[in-house]
This record gives structure tokens, C-alpha cells and sequence, in this order.
């Protein structure tokens, strides 16, 4: 993990056109000679009424700490800092970690702290300065289910979080168990949070124009399944129960349990119905599960 700046940056003042609009990103982009990639996943929001939209659902408190993955030109850093009085970016970028610093001292109001760590997402296992207590993010969209996971599996402070998806993603994230998009990552993000849709994105606003729309997901953090077993031992029990939808947890399960009839028995003292579907269970119900299959037989 590297910080571009080694102290949080104290911007100097508001420029005189604020949050950075449509022609201000490309120009910004054409001078650092930067082209969004697709191995980045680097769609750039041009629009200021969508991240003042993205703060104002994101319900922030001016003492939240906020953690932004993917900052980018910094659309969204910039409206970030009009309403919290500390934001740590975390981009992949080293030319556009480099440059947000700049941009936000020329823009951003007085007394707002940016703070930049040049760094992979799903490498960074501390940040600077105070305890993260809000994620506010738009996700690159190749990789915003496990960014979103590790983050909120390694930022135990996080309360809550507003992230923009994919809008197929979205559905993912806040799928209930039995409906047809529910799956590895809905089970998953249980875990960590009560998640819900918070609205829909156009193409539009992004530069370039994805072929997609995008989804804001609100996350708000809660206790996990009350169980024995660990989390990792519960995320194997999901991955398993879902690597073939098809099957019956019986069969889903053999490899992970050794056998269908070991799987069968871990099931059974669950209280899961070994003919049921991975689809049709709740993170509980998987929790359950990994709990059975760790606990002491019982004695005849």
C-alpha cells in the first residue's frame, strides 16, 4: 500500500466551478493523457446532480469517515467532500492517484481531508488516519462483488455503505432467497449487511458510455448468523451449494462434505431438507450447515 500523500491533504479552497462536469473530466483526462480501460473497469461519471444524488442516498453525517475504492478524475471525491469532513480514496491508477490530490485542493471546501493510497482494493488490509465508518463507491463493474466483500470483511468498522453497480449486479446483491437471480453473492453480502435497491443509473452520465445501466445498492451493516462455525467455513458451504444450481443440496454438497451421505447427515442436523436447492436458503440456513458438519457426532 502506497499513499500519495503521506499527511491528509487540506484542500485550499472551492474553484470556481465546484463538482467537475462533463467537459471538465475530459479535459482533465486529455491532459494527463488518460483513456479508461476496460481491464480497470473505468467508467467516469460526468454528471454532478448523479454523485450529489449518490451522497444525499448515501446518508452521510459529517463526522463519517469514508472510504471511496476508485476514485478515478475524482466526480465523486469531490461531492464526497462537500458533505463529510474526511475521505480516503483508494485507486489503482498511480496517474490518477497522483492528480486527485490537485483536484481537490483546487475544488473542494475548506477544511475537507483527502487522503489518497495508491493501491489494489482487494490488496489493502489497513487505512491511514481514523477507522472507516461509510463506503461510498462507484465500483469498476469487472470487479464490484469481491471488492465490496473484501471490504466489508476487513473493515469491521464500515456501518454502511452506498455502491454503484452494474444494475445486473444490484439485483444479485440484494436478492432474496428463492427468487431467480439470488445466488453466491446474495448469500454473501447477507452475511454482512441488510442490502436494498436505492435507485437506477443511465448510461449517460458515464464517460464512456457503458452498454448497461448501473444500480445503487444501500447497505446497512448488522450481526451475522449466530453459529459455531466460521465464516470461511459458512462462504464453503455457498460456494458448494451453488457451483450447480441444479442439484439438490445432497448432491451439491457430496464433494464439500466427502460424501452425499455425509452431506445428507450434516443437512439433516440442520433442520435442511437434503432434496432442497442452494437457491431456496437463507446465509442462516448455511450457517446452519457448516455448524453441523463441525460439530462432535452425537453418542448412540
Amino acid at each position: 500500500m502506497a499513499r500519495v500523500r503521506q499527511e491528509a491533504l487540506t484542500p485550499t479552497g472551492p474553484g470556481p466551478s465546484g463538482l467537475l462536469t462533463a467537459s471538465d473530466v475530459r479535459e482533465l483526462a486529455g491532459r494527463l493523457g488518460v483513456r479508461p480501460t476496460k481491464t480497470l473497469g473505468q467508467n467516469f461519471v460526468v454528471d454532478a446532480n448523479t454523485v450529489r444524488r449518490i451522497v444525499r442516498v448515501a446518508g452521510l453525517a459529517p463526522d463519517d469517515v469514508v472510504v471511496e475504492v476508485g476514485p478515478g478524475l475524482g466526480s465523486l471525491t469531490l461531492a464526497l467532500l462537500e458533505a463529510v469532513d474526511r475521505v480516503v480514496a483508494v485507486e489503482v491508477d498511480p496517474v490518477l492517484a497522483a492528480e486527485l490530490p490537485a483536484t481537490a485542493a483546487a475544488r473542494a471546501r475548506p477544511g475537507a481531508q483527502l487522503e489518497v493510497v495508491l493501491a489494489d482494493a482487494l490488496d489493502v488490509a489497513e487505512l491511514p488516519g481514523p477507522a472507516p465508518t461509510a463506503l461510498v463507491a462507484n465500483l469498476p463493474y469487472n470487479v464490484a462483488v469481491p471488492v465490496l466483500l473484501t471490504m466489508l470483511e476487513r473493515f469491521p468498522t464500515l456501518r454502511r455503505a452506498l455502491v454503484m453497480v452494474q444494475s445486473e449486479v444490484a439485483d444479485r446483491l440484494v436478492a432474496p432467497p428463492g427468487s431467480r437471480t439470488y445466488g453466491v453473492p446474495s448469500a454473501k453480502t447477507a452475511w454482512y449487511a441488510a442490502a436494498r435497491r436505492a435507485g437506477s443509473v443511465p448510461p449517460a452520465v458515464f464517460w464512456p458510455v457503458p452498454r448497461v445501466d448501473s444500480g445503487l445498492v444501500a447497505l446497512e451493516r448488522r450481526e451475522p448468523p449466530a453459529t459455531t462455525a466460521t465464516r470461511e467455513e459458512v462462504f464453503a458451504v455457498v460456494d458448494a451449494a451453488f457451483a450447480q444450481r441444479r442439484k439438490t443440496l445432497r448432491a451439491a454438497l457430496a464433494g464439500w462434505a466427502g460424501s452425499a451421505p455425509a452431506a445428507e447427515a450434516a443437512l439433516r442436523a440442520a433442520g435442511v431438507d437434503p432434496g432442497a436447492r442452494g437457491e431456496q436458503l437463507a446465509v442462516a440456513d448455511f450457517a446452519r450447515i457448516a455448524a453441523a458438519a463441525g460439530a462432535p457426532p452425537a453418542t448412540p
